[in-house]
C-alpha cells in the first residue's frame, strides 16, 4: 500500500479505482471506465437533489423556526438568553452525533445508518412540537441534531464516495445551490406558518419533511460505500483513524478553517431574529426576507465558484480570497456598529451581512473539498471530523452574541470578525504548506482488524 494519494487539485479518484459496473439499482449510477482512470461516478438529477436535500436538513431545523424565537420566548416565558440554548443544543447535538455516524457509516455503509438517522429524526422533531417547558424543548432539540446529524455527514461522505479533485469542489457547489436553498425558505415558511398557526407547527412541518426524506433515501439512493472498501475494525479502530486524520496537520487546518467559517455563519444565524427585528426594528416578514436575500448571496457566490471559477483558479487561492473577504465584511460590520460611522441603520447593516454571507459561498464548498481531497480512504470519519468541527465551534460562538445582553448589534459582529480572522489565521499557517508538496493524505494506516481500503 502506497502512502502517497491524491493531492488537493487532482482528479484522481479513489472510487474509480473499483471495477466497472453497469448502471446502479435506485437510480445511483456506478463507474463507467475501466479501473484505473479518472473517471468519476455521476449522480443523477433525482439523487443529486436528494444529496442536497439531506444537507439541507440542518439549515432547516435552525432556521425554520427564527422568526419564531420572539413568540417561543413569550409562550415559554424564558429569557432570550435561554431560547437561544434551543439553538445552541440542536448545534451541539448535530455536532456530537456527526462523531458516532461517520465511523458507523464506514463501517456498514451509507444506507442503513441513514435511514435510523432519519427515523430519530421524525420522532425528535415530533417531541419538539410538544414540548411545555423551555428545559424540554432544550432536550428535545439535541436529540433532535443528534439524529439528523447522520444526514449532512453521510450526504457528504456520498459526494467522496462519488468524486474527487475539482469535480468534488464543484458538486459540492452544486450541493450548496440545493441546501443553500433552505436558509431562503425555511424563514419564509416560518413567518407564514406564524401568521396561520402556533410555533409548533413548525416542528410539525420538520418531521414530515423527515418522512419524505426517508422514503426517497429508501428508493432512490444506493449504496455508494462497496464492502470491500468498509472498514471492518471496531470502536477502537474508528478511534486510531479519527487520531491519524486530526495528527495531519493540513487536514486539520482545513478542518479548524472551515469550522469557524461556520462559526461567523451561525454567530448571524443566532444573533439576527433578535438584532434585525428588536435592534433594528424589522417585522417578522421583513426578517425572513432580509435572511432569505443573504442566503441567496450564499448560493450565488457558490454557483459562480463552482461552474466559473474552480479548474481555473487553485482552490485554494479561492479560499483564501473568499476569508479575506469576509475579513472585510465583518471588519465593516463591526465599525456600523459601534457607531464609528455614526448611528448606522438597517441597510448598511444588511448590505455588510450580505457580502459576508456571499464570501462563505466561495469558502464552504472549497473547504470541505480541500479537506476530504486530502483523505481518500475514511471519507466517514473524515466527514464527521469536518462537521463536529463546525457545529461545536459554531456552538461555543453562539452564547457569545449574547454577552452585552439584548438592545445592541456589537456582539455578533465582534463574534464574527474573531472567526473569520481564525478562519483565515488557519489557512495561512496550517494548510499553505499543502502548495509546497505536503499532500499526502491523512491517517493511510490500516486498521486493526480491517484492511486500508485501496485508493
Amino acid at each position: 500500500m502506497s502512502d502517497t494519494g491524491p493531492a488537493p487539485g487532482t482528479t484522481a479518484t479513489a472510487a474509480s479505482a473499483a471495477p466497472a459496473r453497469g448502471p446502479g439499482r435506485r437510480g445511483l449510477p456506478q463507474p463507467a471506465g475501466p479501473p484505473g482512470t479518472t473517471a468519476a461516478r455521476r449522480t443523477g438529477l433525482l439523487v443529486t437533489f436528494l444529496l442536497g436535500a439531506l444537507s439541507a436538513i440542518t439549515p432547516l431545523t435552525m432556521d425554520m423556526y427564527l422568526p419564531a424565537l420572539p413568540e417561543i420566548t413569550d409562550e415559554l416565558a424564558s429569557p432570550a438568553a435561554a431560547i437561544q440554548l434551543t439553538l445552541t443544543a440542536c448545534l451541539a447535538g448535530t455536532a456530537l452525533g456527526q462523531l458516532v455516524v461517520g465511523p458507523l457509516s464506514d463501517r456498514y455503509g451509507r444506507r442503513r445508518p441513514l435511514l435510523a438517522g432519519l427515523a430519530g429524526y421524525v420522532l425528535a422533531s415530533l417531541a419538539c412540537a410538544v414540548a411545555p417547558s423551555v428545559g424540554l424543548l432544550i432536550g428535545c432539540r439535541l436529540a433532535q441534531g443528534l439524529a439528523g446529524s447522520a444526514t449532512i455527514v453521510i450526504a457528504r461522505a456520498c459526494v467522496r464516495d462519488l468524486y474527487d479533485g475539482m469535480e468534488m469542489a464543484r458538486f459540492f457547489s452544486t450541493l450548496l445551490l440545493i441546501s443553500g436553498a433552505a436558509p431562503v425558505i425555511a424563514p419564509l415558511i416560518g413567518g407564514q406558518l406564524m401568521r396561520f398557526a402556533p410555533w409548533r407547527a413548525v416542528f410539525l412541518v420538520l418531521a414530515a419533511f423527515g418522512v419524505l426524506l426517508a422514503l426517497a433515501v429508501w428508493r432512490l439512493l444506493a449504496e455508494t460505500l462497496p464492502p470491500e472498501r468498509r472498514n471492518s475494525g471496531g470502536p477502537a479502530a474508528a478511534l486510531r483513524t479519527m487520531r491519524g486524520l486530526l495528527r495531519d496537520r493540513v487536514f486539520t487546518g482545513y478542518m479548524l478553517a472551515g469550522g469557524f467559517t461556520f462559526a461567523t455563519i451561525f454567530s448571524y444565524i443566532t444573533a439576527s431574529p433578535f438584532v434585525m427585528q428588536e435592534v433594528y426594528g424589522a417585522s417578522p416578514q421583513a426578517f425572513s426576507l432580509l435572511f432569505g436575500l443573504n442566503a441567496v448571496g450564499l448560493i450565488i457566490a457558490g454557483q459562480v465558484n463552482g461552474k466559473l471559477l474552480v479548474g481555473r483558479v487553485p482552490l485554494d487561492r479561492l479560499l483564501s480570497g473568499a476569508l479575506l473577504l469576509s475579513v472585510a465584511a465583518t471588519t465593516s460590520l463591526v465599525l456600523l456598529t459601534t457607531g464609528v460611522f455614526g448611528s448606522a441603520g438597517l441597510v448598511p447593516v444588511a448590505a455588510s451581512l450580505f457580502v459576508m454571507m456571499s464570501a462563505m459561498g466561495v469558502a464552504l464548498p472549497n473547504t470541505n473539498a480541500l479537506a476530504m481531497m486530502h483523505t481518500p480512504h475514511a471519507a466517514g470519519s473524515a466527514s464527521a471530523l469536518l462537521g463536529t468541527a463546525q457545529f461545536l465551534v459554531g456552538a461555543a460562538a453562539s452564547p457569545l452574541v449574547g454577552l452585552a445582553g439584548e438592545g445592541t448589534a456589537v456582539p455578533m459582529a465582534v463574534v464574527q470578525l474573531s472567526c473569520a480572522l481564525a478562519a483565515a489565521g488557519c489557512l495561512r499557517f496550517l494548510c499553505r504548506p499543502a502548495a509546497a508538496g505536503d499532500t499526502a493524505p491523512a491517517g493511510r494506516t490500516a486498521p486493526a482488524g480491517g484492511t486500508a481500503p485501496a485508493a
